[in-house]
Formats: C-alpha cells, structure tokens, sequence
C-alpha cells in the first residue's frame, strides 16, 4: 500500500465523495443528514465551497477517493467569512489509518492560509469518540454540548461544538482581501 495523498478535489472525485458520504449518512451519526445528497447536489456544495476561496481537499489511497474535507463558513452572513466550520469524512475500509488525521491537519493549514481565524467543529454525537479525538488532537478545544437536538435512528443525538484559533486569532483585525 502507498502512503495516502492529499490533494484538492477535483470534479471527476464527486462519485467517490458521494458514496463515502453517503455511507456517513446511512450509517453514522456524525452528519444529522438522513437521505444521502446525490453526485449533484455534492457537485452543488462543492461549487459552493470553493467559490467562497475555501478549501475542499480529499484523501486518495492506492489511486481511489477515500476521504474528503472541506471548510465552509460557519453560518451563511458575511460576518462569518473569518471562521469555518470542518467536515472531514473517511471510508469505513480506510478508517483507522491516519486520513481524518492528514485531510484535518492540511485543511487546516489551509485555512490558515486563506485568512480564516476561528474553526469549528460540529460533531454529530457526543458518543462520536473518533470525530473528539481527532479533533482534540489536533487543537481543538471542546467548547460546549447541545443537547438532544436531533433525531436520528430513532434515539436523540447531541451536537458537540469545539473549537481551534488559527493564526493571530482575535488578537489583530482580519486582512481583507
């Protein structure tokens, strides 16, 4: 097996993003989703995400699409354009292998790079113990647990809020750009 690249997504990637995805939402609850996006609609969000100057990264394993990453605003207003929300997403064949761990660390340095200061992480599950430690791993502080606020698999789910400071932080305005 060679060691695992990751590089920026490309569109021929959006089959491999969807169906790793959509593993996510048919089985897991670190995403709220409960009916897998189409190729289409994740070519959609992509789009979205990168029009934005942000970062949506994969991880490829021995030539095949097995994880993903990408950082989006926090919330949708302009005031938010300096913080990010993460979503790293890895194949149940390849977990276990450092990808979250490597599609994180280089989102992050990206990030960083496009200006962006606070990144937060929504974890779906307080019992999400991979998705904490990962990123607890990786600098994120746990900032807060919203309590059953969603549904899914017939069992109420916490959300867990972390967050890193990235760079100079609140401590100088931001550079626009």
């Amino acid at each position: 097996m060679n060691a695992p690249q990751i590089r920026p997504s490309h569109e021929n990637d959006l089959p491999a993003i969807a169906r790793v995805y959509g593993h996510h939402v048919r089985h897991g609850t670190g995403t709220f989703e409960t009916e897998p996006p189409s190729v289409a609609e994740m070519a959609a969000r992509r789009a979205d995400v990168l029009a934005k100057g942000l970062p949506w990264l994969v991880a490829e394993l021995d030539g095949e699409v097995v994880g993903f990453a990408y950082g989006n605003w926090f919330k949708p207003r302009p005031a938010y354009r300096f913080s990010a929300e993460d979503s790293v997403y890895v194949a149940p064949a390849a977990a276990g292998r450092g990808l979250g761990r490597a599609l994180l660390a280089e989102l992050l340095v990206q990030l960083e790079a496009r200006g962006i200061r606070k990144v937060m992480a929504v974890i779906g599950d307080s019992a999400n113990a991979a998705s904490i430690g990962l990123h607890t791993a990786l600098g994120f502080e746990r900032v807060g647990v919203v309590r059953s606020c969603g549904w899914k698999f017939g069992r109420w789910l916490d959300i867990v809020l972390m967050e890193k400071t990235l760079g100079w932080g609140d401590r100088t305005p931001p550079t626009e750009g």
